[in-house]
């Protein structure tokens, strides 16, 4: 997969987020000086499969509290979210999934999917009445049975946009 760096990313902060290590992401970009990146250059992240061999893309809409799962741009499903709540909002961007977790406990419910961001995952919860509300550390919760039911039909590596 193709990460393109974004103004203040580190190639430290990306191998976090990505949860690869470092040297791992170094080797596979020989051309690249680890001490000299720019925002808008491209640099390979091993072990994810290219973007565009994905037919699914996540659509996230903080202001809307709503999730669309889209195959091949054309909408499939569209779930009700709760996202994070004042001084904890949900960042925007562009991120993958990067692994899944069924049953990870406690507030995360049945399912738990990281985002190429670290600290942040699209979830289930333990507090269904918190569905629709801005609410959650940055996370995106949805219930249960939305969640278990998305993370059954995408792959590893698909898209996630999110914005207002």
């Amino acid at each position: 997969m193709i990460h393109t760096i974004k103004p203040g990313e580190t190639l430290t902060q990306i191998s976090r987020d990505y949860r690869t290590p470092l040297a791992m992401i170094i080797n596979v970009n020989p051309s690249i000086n680890p001490n000299l990146i720019y925002p808008g250059q491209s640099i390979v992240i091993p072990g994810f499969p290219p973007i565009e061999t994905i037919p699914y893309q996540i659509d996230v809409s903080l202001t809307n509290r709503q999730l669309k799962l889209f195959r091949n741009g054309v909408l499939q499903k569209q779930y009700p979210i709760a996202v994070g709540r004042m001084l904890h909002g949900t960042p925007t961007g562009h991120y993958i999934i990067i692994n899944k977790a069924p049953n990870p406990g406690g507030p995360f419910g049945t399912m738990w999917m990281s985002l190429s961001k670290q600290h942040y995952g699209i979830h289930g919860t333990n507090d269904p009445s918190s569905i629709g509300e801005a609410v959650s550390l940055g996370c995106i919760r949805m219930y249960n049975r939305d969640v278990e039911e998305l993370a059954s039909i995408i792959p590893i590596g698909t898209p996630v946009f999110i914005h207002p």
